[in-house]
């Protein structure tokens, strides 16, 4: 009998998270190593982030390091999860993923999102404010952006090699982003897995408010969040360990440090703050043995109706990492194709 997980694509967002020890040019080549690892695995799809000014995350330039990812692969499609709009003039950005269509054709993913820098120094070198990512300025950066591709831009300026390429656009929805999505009549990817009441209730509104355009015709739902695989459910939720404490120092610090490995983390003297955040950060992932994370994964893919589940795990140990995939690529009975169908 076929089940729901075996019927759902499953892709992976990479950070190119920096590991202590390690440097930033060594995440970026990690990464590039880790989509021929996935597309060996049989991943429908490897995205890159967009993040400035970050000591633990090299990826700053998505669209240069996707090129990377398509050039050392043949079959996986690549994207951008995602390149931030309010950033960048969308022309720009049009131009971008134009040439990595016309270099990769058939396989280039527009995953675009709309935060702005992470602190304000980041963001006054970026000459972008808080109020840049508001919903009604980049929903109509948006609209400016695909007018680029289709050449119905009211501007009169032509986007090149972009007009009349055909590059999948994905909304990655935060907030009033699911709305944004459905009006658009865009594919959403929407998280974490660790609010499941507040992603549902995501999902149902992007579903109702959807309108048909040329770039879907129908909803198309990616949830995201971590899912850690592991012979036993103890070395599953090890592997949360960095990745949690970071996230906890980043929130008391006002930085986010490389990833330390999880032995180190266990001999920390912490605050209550910090050792709140830190088990806040370890709950309500997908962590456990083969069997523990097919049966979650066929409870939540059956109640979002997802179509896809995008990963977006980061730990310290990148073979175990890699286990990690292989271990959900065995969940989820994937194999190796040809050139990945359909966006």
């Amino acid at each position: 009998m076929t089940t729901v997980i075996e019927t759902t694509r499953f892709s992976v967002l990479d950070r190119s998270r920096v590991r202590e020890g390690s440097t930033a040019p060594e995440a970026l080549r990690d990464t590039v190593a880790l989509a021929q690892d996935l597309e060996r695995l049989g991943y429908h799809r490897l995205w890159v982030a967009e993040h400035h000014g970050v000591p633990g995350v090299a990826g700053s330039a998505p669209t240069v390091l996707a090129a990377a990812v398509a050039a050392a692969t043949r079959t996986i499609r690549v994207g951008t999860g995602g390149v931030m709009l309010p950033n960048h003039r969308p022309l720009v950005v049009a131009e971008q993923f134009g040439v990595l269509e016309s270099l990769f054709p058939g396989r280039v993913d527009m995953g675009i999102g709309r935060s702005v820098g992470f602190t304000d120094g980041v963001r006054k070198a970026l000459g972008r404010e808080k109020d840049a990512a508001d919903a009604d300025s980049f929903a109509g950066q948006l609209d400016e952006l695909l007018a680029f591709f289709t050449g119905t831009s009211p501007t009169h300026a032509h986007a090149r090699p972009s007009e009349g390429l055909t590059v999948p656009p994905y909304v990655l929805a935060m907030g009033e982003g699911a709305s944004i999505a459905a009006r658009a009549g865009l594919p959403m990817v929407i998280g974490d897995l660790r609010d499941r009441e507040k992603m549902l209730s995501g999902i149902d509104r992007y579903r109702a408010e959807f309108r048909p355009s040329p770039w879907a015709g129908e909803p198309y739902v990616v949830i995201s969040g971590t899912v850690a695989v592991a012979g036993s459910e103890p070395e599953a939720r090890r592997l949360l360990v960095p990745e949690a404490w970071s996230m906890a120092y980043s929130r008391t610090h006002g930085t986010f440090p490389p990833l330390p490995p999880a032995e180190r983390i266990a001999g920390l003297e912490m605050t209550a703050k910090e050792r709140e955040l830190y088990e806040s950060g370890l709950r309500g992932h997908i962590a456990g043995t083969e069997q523990q994370v097919a049966d979650e994964l066929e409870s939540v893919i059956k109640e979002s109706g997802a179509q896809e589940v995008l990963v977006t795990t980061s730990t310290y140990d990148r073979e175990d990492l890699l286990e990690s995939y292989r271990r959900l690529a065995r969940v989820a009975r994937l194999s190796p194709a040809g050139p990945s169908s359909g966006p």
